[in-house]
């Protein structure tokens, strides 16, 4: 039985059939897709724009001199992505690991706000703490 997800129940699947595909570990099966309408739509775009400015200026449009630009700024886009990416990541990681003040909440301060909510609820909040305690030793 699948795990019910945020966009509805859990529902039982049927069995595979013999000759039916299985879909990778990672992502969705539409995420390819997206990704090449997304680069073709950015091949056009830049085609267009290489092709004019060879227009206006009276040279002929090559495929060659096009490709070697298309593959350069594509690299080039991928990669300010993925150091944006990983300086953001480090970054977090660091202001965690030194305690930053929005990451900083005291223990007394989280355990106040259980308890408030276990007040608000009718918990007796002195019953959870002993069952806990007891569980832990």
């Amino acid at each position: 039985m699948r795990s019910a997800s945020p966009c509805g129940p859990a529902h039982r699947r049927p069995p595979k059939s013999e000759g039916e595909k299985t879909l990778p570990a990672y992502g969705a099966p539409g995420h390819g897709r997206v990704f090449l309408i997304s680069w073709s739509g950015q091949f056009i775009a830049q085609m267009l724009v290489v092709r004019n400015e060879n227009q206006q200026h009276g040279q002929p449009f090559v495929w060659g001199d096009f490709i070697a630009q298309f593959l350069a700024s594509t690299f080039e886009n991928w990669q300010s992505e993925f150091l944006q990416l990983i300086w953001q990541a480090a970054g977090l990681a660091l202001l965690l690991f030194w305690g930053s003040s929005q990451s900083k909440e005291s223990d007394e301060r989280i355990e106040a706000k259980i308890d408030a909510l276990l007040r608000e609820r009718g918990i007796d909040d002195r019953e959870i703490s002993a069952t806990v305690n007891r569980s832990l030793s």
